[in-house]
């Protein structure tokens, strides 16, 4: 009789325990934390963001295959619903005696590939650039150089390293930019317009003593007319 109404007991603990487990948690209210990396995921722990410090940063990931690099950058990095990497916000700057870097950057991935619009400003050496950027993306997964920098990472040869790395990129396919509008390392301002191949085609340009201009470009990069014409 008891050993009976001890099994019914645990049954029911159990239940209540194992209900209780898979109800959500009563969202809780804190007032400041201090962390050096959150991961977000879904129920079912696909990783959908992570925000972190320059030291913890994700290194990035595509279809399982997780970069083998550093990336020393603090941020947001946003993964879409398979858990590949789909864009981020990124910002580094420091001062070391005379000389002043930075850089800042807010951009979206295409699918399986890597960023196709993005938001930048760098600064190194007395020189600012600050852009809207739109890029042609290629078919080919990135996946596939990564798995290829990660076999040339693994080589204890730092000659043969470099040279597996270098190849790999080259072999890559190319990313053609299509847009640029922002302001260039010499001050002036640009609507820059390419064709497929990442040839720019139209210019429209303010220079840094505010001399504004219009140029045509053949495939070649040359400039076929231009306004004013002098």
């Amino acid at each position: 009789m008891w050993l009976r109404a001890y099994v019914v007991v645990s049954s029911l603990m159990l239940v209540g325990l194992t209900t209780a487990a898979f109800q959500q948690r009563p969202p809780q209210t804190m007032g400041e934390i201090t962390v050096e990396r959150i991961n977000v995921v879904d129920r079912d722990g696909t990783l959908r963001m992570v925000i972190s410090n320059k030291d913890r940063m994700h290194p990035g990931v595509m279809d399982g295959k997780t970069i083998d690099r550093p990336r020393p950058y603090a941020g947001i990095i946003f993964f879409n619903d398979q858990g590949d990497e789909s864009g981020g916000i990124t910002y580094a700057g420091q001062v070391a005696g005379s000389l002043r870097s930075a850089s800042a950057g807010l951009t979206f991935d295409q699918l399986k590939q890597d960023q196709t619009i993005g938001l930048s400003y760098g600064e190194a050496n007395g020189q600012r650039s600050a852009a809207l950027e739109v890029w042609d993306r290629s078919e080919t997964p990135l996946s596939q150089l990564i798995e290829e920098l990660n076999s040339a990472n693994k080589l204890t040869d730092a000659a043969a390293r470099d040279a597996a790395i270098a190849r790999a990129r080259a072999n890559a396919p190319s990313a053609s930019r299509r847009v640029f509008v922002g302001k260039a390392l010499d001050r002036s301002s640009q609507i820059s317009l390419s064709d497929t191949n990442g040839q720019a085609r139209l210019n429209i340009i303010v220079d840094a003593t505010g001399n504004p201009r219009i140029e045509f470009l053949d495939a070649k990069g040359k400039v076929v007319a231009r306004l004013p014409a002098k």
